[in-house]
């Protein structure tokens, strides 16, 4: 019953002893040393090369290691096994803490107060209060409602989108589908995006949707906030749309391209805060006890939770 890391793009040492300390009976073994590919039974991946996990013939469950699966489901030959997104109370909490942090920095325009601290100007600006300012979160699941609580809490007018209507009820007010985008929207000043990436995701963040958000905002413009996958947004239609107004700033955490290229220029803009895709770093020691969980209550013939529907890409 051997655990396999396959990873790309970064040392998977310290998650390989998080994971012996959380599950110490278990073989680990770290792609591409796979010692025998029949005793793989658990794989967790991130990026890993395309027909690796194809080539496990008794491999029963796949964790991703990351909030995200499109860089699974983007393997024309990943098997048709069980895939099992990582929640964690660890993880929610990371995104919560990123996501108020940057709509606390607009709300308050700490740009401007960076800028005139490295110009040794003292100038104090207005600014609305929270409640003056209405936060609208794409993406309304276990993350995006973490994060409407402490919003709200602050005292920021909080509302959801998603693309379905939520099975249960919420605490706030949640439009949903194609036919409630555009109401979500214009009642939107910080758009807060925590979608999926999927096909009908894909370069959803761009300049037809810019110019739906609240005209009316008490910060001056609308803001984006962008703590999803680096495939949904439009980098060329955020620059200029925060060139003409259209946004007055933008939080990014996420890029089409990681690590985001020095010619791009959204770095050049004191505009845009720009973060390495750390909202929710994961912690390896929280997560390997969730996934060591999860294949102890598994092989005791519980069901999985957290699995992706393949058929929605989430």
């Amino acid at each position: 019953m051997t655990v396999l890391f396959a990873v790309a793009g970064w040392s998977p040492e310290h998650w390989v002893a998080a994971y012996r300390e959380a599950d110490p009976e278990r073989a680990v073994v770290v792609a591409p040393e796979l010692g025998d590919p029949a005793a793989i039974r658990y794989a967790l991946a991130w990026k890993p090369p395309a027909g690796l996990l194809a080539g496990l013939p008794n491999l029963e469950v796949i964790f991703s290691l990351g909030a995200g699966v499109d860089h699974l489901l983007g393997d024309p030959t990943l098997p048709d096994l069980p895939l099992v997104r990582i929640v964690d109370p660890d993880l929610t909490r990371r995104m919560t803490d990123w996501v108020v942090l940057q709509a606390l920095m607009h709300l308050r325009a700490q740009r401007t107060y960076d800028r005139q601290q490295r110009e040794r100007r003292w100038a104090q600006h207005p600014y609305p209060t929270a409640t003056d300012v209405r936060v609208g979160i794409m993406g309304f699941g276990v993350l995006g409602r973490a994060a409407a609580r402490t919003l709200a809490a602050i005292g920021f007018d909080v509302a959801g989108w998603s693309r379905t209507p939520p099975a249960d009820a919420t605490g706030f007010p949640v439009f949903s589908g194609e036919a409630g985008l555009g109401d979500f929207l214009g009642r939107t000043d910080i758009l807060v995006v925590l979608l999926p990436l999927t096909p009908e995701t894909r370069g959803i963040l761009g300049r037809p949707l810019f110019e739906r958000l609240a005209r009316d905002c008490a910060l001056g413009g609308p803001v984006l906030i962008n703590a999803g996958r680096g495939g949904l947004q439009v980098e060329a239609d955020i620059v200029a749309a925060i060139g003409d107004g259209t946004l007055i700033g933008a939080s990014l955490d996420v890029f089409a391209t990681e690590p985001l290229p020095e010619t791009s220029p959204l770095w050049a803009d004191e505009r845009v805060i720009i973060t390495p895709h750390i909202a929710a770093e994961s912690d390896p020691r929280a997560l390997s006890r969730y996934v060591a969980g999860q294949i102890a209550a598994h092989e005791r013939g519980e069901p999985l939770q957290n699995l992706v529907d393949r058929a929605r890409g989430y």
